[in-house]
C-alpha cells in the first residue's frame, strides 16, 4: 500500500518559482511510476510529470516541458516538483500519484491517462497571481 502526502503549495507570483514535495511510503520494493497531476478549477485533472523508479526516466506534459522538473530524493523518500516561470494558468490543486509499472512506456501512458494511477494523495493548492 503506497501512501502519498503532498506539501509545498501556496501563493506565488507570476514569474516566480515553487517546489512541491510528496512524502512517499510503502513503495520500497518494486517498480513504480511516481507522478504529479494537477486540476484547475472547472477543468479535468491532467498529468504534469512522471518518474519511473527503475530507470529514473522522466516524462512531462508537452506544454510544461522546460519549466517543471520532477525528481525523486531517495534519501528522504520525497517526490519533488520544481516549478519555474509560474503563470496564472498554473493555478491548480496539485496531486501526487503512483502506480506499479513494468516499463517506462507504462509511465508515459499513465501521464495522459489518470485512470491508470492507483494511489493518490489529497493534493496541495498552488495559486499564482498576476
Amino acid at each position: 500500500q503506497v501512501q502519498l502526502r503532498e506539501s509545498g503549495g501556496g501563493p506565488a507570483q507570476t514569474g516566480g518559482s515553487l517546489k512541491l514535495s510528496c512524502e512517499l511510503s510503502g513503495y520500497y520494493y518494486g517498480h513504480y511510476c511516481l507522478a504529479w497531476f494537477r486540476q484547475a478549477p472547472g477543468k479535468e485533472r491532467e498529468g504534469v510529470a512522471i518518474f519511473f523508479t527503475s530507470t529514473e526516466s522522466t516524462f512531462y506534459a508537452d506544454s510544461l516541458k522546460g519549466r517543471f522538473t520532477i525528481s525523486l530524493d531517495r534519501a528522504t523518500d520525497s517526490l519533488d516538483l520544481r516549478m519555474n516561470s509560474l503563470a496564472p494558468e498554473d493555478t491548480a490543486m496539485y496531486y501526487c500519484a503512483a502506480n506499479v509499472a513494468n516499463s517506462g512506456d507504462t509511465c508515459r501512458a499513465s501521464l495522459i491517462d489518470k485512470e491508470k494511477m492507483t494511489w493518490w494523495g489529497k493534493g496541495t493548492l498552488v495559486t499564482v497571481s498576476a
